[in-house]
């Protein structure tokens, strides 16, 4: 905040400062007084493009969902409504809601002709559309009249996952658009206190009239909203542009408005650009490895053991929250591939705007921060899980960073049970961003495929280095940002458009990351290396005990996987004008002052730790502790994750026992069958371990490269996929 600290702001209340405006009860009457109305003609489709058609097709996509099979049970929720009124805006908000209202449902909000149904109350959804490109960006006559449209994809979007939520509690809810919603949105949004009636319009006092809205009705009850008075129609006062009640203060709104489009929010243009990643990576030695060998996917095997095989099909998603994302994700996963348009505009020629267009779709459709390489042999999976070989398909890489919410990390441990919903959130929306541009990009004859979480022939952390958007950090194989530290999760496009590519930065990371231990000290299973880097499968890294890592995230009893890791990095902070004035200089000297770091370093994570940088701000947990087991969501059975920070704990790095699992370590390309894992021999493969410095000499010498990075090969007689996969995204 520029005078105003967000940490006594509690989450529930959003960004805009509602609470501060006047409210008038008596609109309630006159709305409910106004005669019914009918669902609207379908949308004027007459100046539809390839854009407007891609954001149409995952609208009607969405359409299918938000249905749950009936809980036999309700879920232990609590009897006090503003604990439920929390949760329930607290996880919109956590979804990138605008603002969000609650009003009773009455009879007359429902569509003439509709099926009434008997639910009680309306949650209404509010989403601010993103900017239009400038009129010298090829994007802007793809996106120029649709802005709206993309951001009621986004509150519907929202609307589901809320709607599933309450359904895996064990109550009734329908989302609603406005296409085919069976209520009156516009009158909702009065009733629920977002809206004010204007002569013929409805403006809200932030927005005006550039706003996209969606509503979940349900028979969960929950606090309701006031309507707002007809003097709140202008709300952009001195105490919102200074962000008076601790909300987001207006003169942010303001700086963003102001950057091109194809910049994110933050100065990513500020940050040094250099011809090679800050960590050594030898291109000619990084093995290709095949999704067989990927710790979770050799979990869905058993080769870690029967328990961690078990908890791969619910241990991110056992949480009514989280498990309401997962339709989302799965129903966006056939799309991800399709058919090319056979000819290409003569526009898209210039691989300088392409970039700079992609880049502002991008950002409209709800990407932190994108960035572009060519993409590399060694990053293509070799094999699929059944062992069928993956072709080198595209040449570039359109990487995006999705922020898995700050405000949210604040209220939590890292591995309670929010954390796998932080997962799911930037999963989906991650998603829904690149399915939405691989849409359009094939509509006008460029192949393009997302590479989700869900789907992925890539393996994105590497590109995230090449593409400029972070480097490697202590934490392992995660790429820290400037800007948000590790507080991410990834999503890329790849694709054949031509495109111009953006360097590598270095903001002195791996300065800082020596100098620190915090990520080391905080990680509940000790999986995180205290000593130096050394050389892996190719890679300059300080590689983790992923084995260890894995099974705490698999097999966690109290909460939903983990990011203790991102929840007490030192550089898990908010930068821009909502943050802290110290923060903002902080940050701004660590990206533009970088001959001060061996000085500022040590300080800085001193006062990490002194300011009380990683523990849990209450005010911040809105969410309800709930486990899904059986199908049921019931009280946690073994308790919640409450941890703060563990300032006594260090490890001597000489007597740290690290696994380390080698590309000649890895399962066959094309086992189906259960590989247990050799921890004895991890534990001794650290002796075949380079140093960087090592590997430099042996490669500049001439020396071969070391046969632990061979792959193991293909068996002679392919066993195919195990008998049953446990991974969700593999169930129907």
């Amino acid at each position: 905040m520029i005078f105003f600290s967000r940490k006594k702001r509690p989450f529930e209340l959003g960004p805009y400062p509602l609470e501060r405006l006047p409210h008038d009860r008596s609109i309630l009457a006159l709305e409910t007084a106004r005669p019914k109305t009918i669902r609207p003609a379908p949308k004027d489709n007459s100046n539809a493009n390839t854009f407007s058609k891609a954001l149409d097709k995952y609208q009607g996509m969405y359409r299918e969902l938000g249905v749950v099979d009936p809980r036999p049970n309700k879920a232990p929720v609590p009897d006090d409504l503003a604990l439920r009124t929390k949760d329930v805006k607290g996880a919109a908000y956590f979804l990138d809601a605008a603002q969000v209202g609650v009003c009773e449902m009455v009879e007359t909000a429902w569509y003439e002709g509709a099926t009434v149904l008997q639910h009680d109350h309306a949650i209404v959804i509010m989403v601010r559309p993103g900017r239009t490109p400038e009129k010298d960006n090829i994007a802007h006559d793809w996106i120029k009249g649709h802005e709206i449209a993309a951001a009621e994809l986004r509150a519907f979007e929202i609307a589901i996952a809320v709607a599933e939520h309450i359904q895996w509690m064990g109550y009734e809810s329908k989302a609603h658009d406005h296409q085919t919603g069976d209520v009156d949105i516009n009158r909702l949004s009065v009733m629920a206190g977002l809206t004010v009636r204007d002569d013929k319009k409805l403006v809200n006092p932030y927005l005006d009239e550039e706003y996209a809205i969606a509503a979940v009705t349900t028979d969960y009850l929950i606090n309701v909203d006031e309507p707002l008075s007809a003097d709140a129609k202008n709300g952009k006062g001195l105490g919102y542009w200074l962000g008076l009640g601790s909300a987001f203060p207006g003169i942010e709104w303001n700086r963003r408005e102001k950057r091109a489009t194809h910049l994110s929010a933050y100065p990513m243009e500020q940050v040094k650009r250099v011809d090679r990643p800050t960590t050594l990576i030898i291109d000619d030695e990084v093995p290709q490895v095949p999704k067989r060998a990927d710790f979770f996917v050799r979990s869905e095997h058993g080769d870690l053991g029967e328990k961690s095989r078990v908890e791969r099909g619910r241990f991110s998603f056992k949480n009514p929250f989280a498990q309401a994302m997962v339709s989302l994700i799965r129903r966006m996963v056939p799309e991800q591939d399709g058919d090319v348009a056979a000819t290409t505009p003569a526009e898209c020629s210039d691989p300088v705007a392409n970039a700079k267009a992609l880049k502002s779709m991008s950002y409209l459709l709800g990407a932190e921060m994108t960035g572009i390489c060519e993409v590399p042999r060694y990053v293509w999976y070799s094999h699929r899980k059944d062992g069928a070989p993956i072709p080198y398909n595209h040449k570039y890489a359109v990487v995006m960073l999705i922020d898995q919410g700050f405000e949210t990390m604040e209220g939590a441990s890292g591995d309670d049970f929010i954390s796998g919903a932080q997962s799911m959130r930037a999963y989906m929306r991650g998603a829904e961003i690149t399915g939405v541009m691989a849409e359009h990009l094939r509509a006008i004859g460029f192949p393009a495929r997302p590479q989700t979480n869900a789907d992925s022939d890539v393996i994105h952390p590497p590109l995230v280095i090449l593409s400029g958007l972070g480097e490697l950090s202590r934490i392992g194989e995660v790429a820290l940002n400037p800007f948000i530290g590790p507080r991410l999760k990834t999503v890329v496009m790849t694709t054949d458009m031509p495109l111009e590519v953006d360097k590598p930065i270095d903001f002195g990371l791996q300065n800082f990351c020596s100098n620190c231990w915090k990520c080391a000290r905080e990680c509940p299973c000790d999986s995180i290396s205290w000593g130096d880097k050394v050389m892996f499968n190719g890679y300059e890294m300080w590689k983790p005990d992923v084995e260890r890592c894995t099974r705490y995230r698999l097999t966690n009893p109290k909460g939903l996987a983990c990011g203790r890791c991102m929840k007490t990095c030192p550089l898990n902070k908010v930068v821009t004008w909502e943050g802290p004035l110290m923060t903002r200089i902080a940050s701004w000297f660590g990206v533009n002052v970088r001959f001060m770091k061996p000085i500022l370093v040590p300080i800085a994570v001193w006062a990490d730790d002194w300011l009380g940088n990683g523990i849990r701000n209450p005010l911040k947990k809105w969410w309800l502790d709930l486990e899904i087991v059986d199908g049921h969501a019931i009280e946690p059975r073994k308790g919640v994750n409450q941890r703060d920070l563990n300032l006594d704990h260090k490890i001597d790095p000489a007597e740290q026992k690290m696994a380390y699992y080698n590309a000649s370590d890895m399962p066959p390309p094309n086992s189906g069958e259960t590989i247990q894992l050799d921890r004895k021999a991890g534990l001794k493969a650290k002796e075949l371990l380079e140093t960087p410095a090592e590997a430099s000499a042996r490669v500049a010498a001439g020396g071969a490269m070391p046969d632990h990075y061979k792959p193991t090969p293909l068996l002679d007689v392919a066993v195919g996929k195990a008998e049953e996969s446990n991974s969700i995204w593999d169930k129907k």
